[in-house]
């Protein structure tokens, strides 16, 4: 290639004297000026120089293998032969605008080689000024830049695919940094925390999940260990539980800082995915119900046996124990002062009673055998309310279901609480089923503001409890029904012996009027 053609003007006006060097290297190194041009011509840049009409003035070597032009092709003709004609005006009107402020432009305009194959070119152009602040020419560099536009288009395709179906998915979806706090959430997530929280905090929301999801969030945050179809319920009360099935993984992500070029650092992140089972669940619920409600009623049958039998014993044991009394009294009596006929007589008949009384025991239905288990103290009041639904619309009575989001588990026996909790509750509708009382409304409170134990409310509207009769209600075959009513008097016995069983407490508030308010208050571990 050979050297740009200057006019003697133009040579003049851009050769630099040796002073000028001089004074831009203060050392006073000077290089020769085929040094420069070599550096130009072997840049890996396309380079070009043009006057102020932008025809071509001078081409380096780069220029010629990215346009396909020779340099004898191009001297003398305009850079528009480069161009596609397709870039839009407004771009070239910003070229111009800022050339004619003798400032640099960079862009990219869309070119044509050649060959006729398009490209992209990253443009740099410059205005070159001489000492009297007049541009001269305008040099400009340019690359190909149609691989990494490719590249980045890309890049946004997958994201905005990925943006597009994570946006779209039923599922919920977040992505939370290393400290737990939310990086990105899709609709989906920003509903359900709404929907949690009553707020549009998604950190919140994460709160609410988390404790939920208990060890396996913290294995996730702490050892990174994922973890698949965790399911939980979160019941506020207003509405039926919801069910939800989780899924949980870790994102390793390398930094994208310049000081991580060479020395990766990689930042971990955690993404959690939330389908709704909701339905699910309460298909499976409706089964499971309807097995219980077979299985209370089999239990129930079972119990009354007991209690019936029981009864049975606890009405022979006063004339039993008389016979026995009179029995040890004659036969402290002398031989001549006593009637052995008599003597005979009840000895026969306290054997009998005794007899009979064994036969009840033995003949009576063994107690159901159970092991305990953690137990989640809302499921089991919530099976137990809709084992009374039919009872609640029957009798009229509303129901203000009040359970705590973040209520832990107890040890305890579940099917033995199960049939307390239904205990309380059909003494709560028959206070209320009185013609005399006109509200109706039962409410179950469930808390855990004492460390380490759970307590449950469970209030009625009734004609309550007579102060006098407080402590006598738990007392077996006490009853404050009337007589037909099919009380067996052993309800709240059986409560108390269930709460004592598991090192728990029951109790009548006293103070609280109308109605009735029941507390019991079970520890999270202890049992008996």
């Amino acid at each position: 290639m050979g050297k740009i053609k200057l006019t003697q003007d133009q040579a003049e006006a851009v050769n630099l004297s040796e002073k000028g060097i001089a004074d831009i290297h203060p050392e006073g190194v000077l290089l020769a000026e085929e040094v420069f041009f070599q550096a130009v011509e072997h840049s890996p840049v396309a380079i070009s120089i043009t006057d102020l009409k932008a025809n071509i003035l001078y081409v380096n070597r780069s220029f010629t293998q990215v346009t396909g032009y020779s340099e004898e092709e191009v001297l003398g003709k305009n850079e528009s032969i480069l161009s596609n004609h397709t870039t839009p005006r407004i771009v070239y009107q910003a070229l111009w605008g800022r050339l004619a402020q003798q400032k640099a432009w960079s862009g990219m305009l869309l070119n044509r080689r050649k060959d006729q194959r398009l490209y992209l070119a990253e443009l740099t152009v410059a205005p070159v000024i001489n000492e009297n602040n007049e541009t001269i020419y305008y040099l400009g560099m340019h690359r190909d830049g149609s691989e990494m536009h490719e590249l980045e288009q890309r890049l946004i395709n997958q994201k905005l695919m990925m943006e597009s179906v994570l946006n779209s998915v039923p599922a919920s979806v977040v992505v939370l940094d290393e400290t737990g706090h939310v990086v990105s959430a899709n609709p989906s997530f920003r509903e359900l925390a709404k929907e949690l929280t009553d707020s549009d905090s998604l950190d919140a929301a994460v709160d609410v999940v988390s404790k939920h999801l208990g060890s396996s969030y913290t294995n996730l945050i702490d050892e990174r260990k994922s973890f698949d179809d965790q399911e939980f319920s979160i019941d506020h009360g207003r509405s039926l539980a919801r069910w939800f099935s989780c899924f949980g993984t870790n994102i390793d992500v390398q930094g994208e800082q310049a000081d991580g070029f060479f020395e990766q650092t990689v930042h971990h992140y955690v993404l959690l995915m939330i389908n709704e089972i909701t339905d699910i669940r309460r298909r499976q619920e409706e089964t499971h119900l309807n097995a219980l409600k077979a299985l209370m009623a089999e239990e129930d049958l079972v119990q009354g046996m007991r209690e019936t039998v029981n009864g049975a014993i606890h009405q022979m044991e006063g004339p039993v124990n008389l016979l026995a009394t009179a029995v040890s009294m004659l036969q402290r009596r002398s031989a001549e002062s006593r009637d052995d006929a008599l003597l005979a007589a009840l000895e026969d008949a306290l054997a009998s009673g005794r007899g009979a009384m064994d036969s009840m025991r033995d003949s009576m239905p063994a107690e159901i055998q159970e092991s305990k288990k953690p137990v989640n103290i809302n499921e089991l009041l919530r099976e137990a309310l809709a084992l009374s639904t039919e009872r609640f619309l029957s009798a009229g009575i509303t129901v203000a279901w009040q359970p705590s989001v973040h209520l832990p588990a107890i040890i305890g026996r579940e099917r033995r609480l199960r049939s307390m909790f239904k205990q309380l509750i059909d003494n709560a509708v028959d206070a209320m089923s009185e013609r005399q009382v006109r509200q109706r409304e039962l409410t179950i409170i469930t808390s855990d503001a004492e460390k380490d134990v759970v307590t449950c409310e469970i209030i009625d509207t009734g004609s309550g409890i007579d102060p006098s009769l407080m402590m006598k209600v738990f007392q077996p075959f006490f009853s404050t029904k009337t007589n037909g009513s099919g009380c067996r008097g052993m309800g709240l016995p059986m409560v108390h012996e269930v709460v004592s069983d598991h090192a728990g407490t029951v109790r009548i508030d006293e103070k609280h009027k109308p109605g009735c308010r029941i507390i019991v208050q079970i520890p999270v571990t202890s049992i008996r």
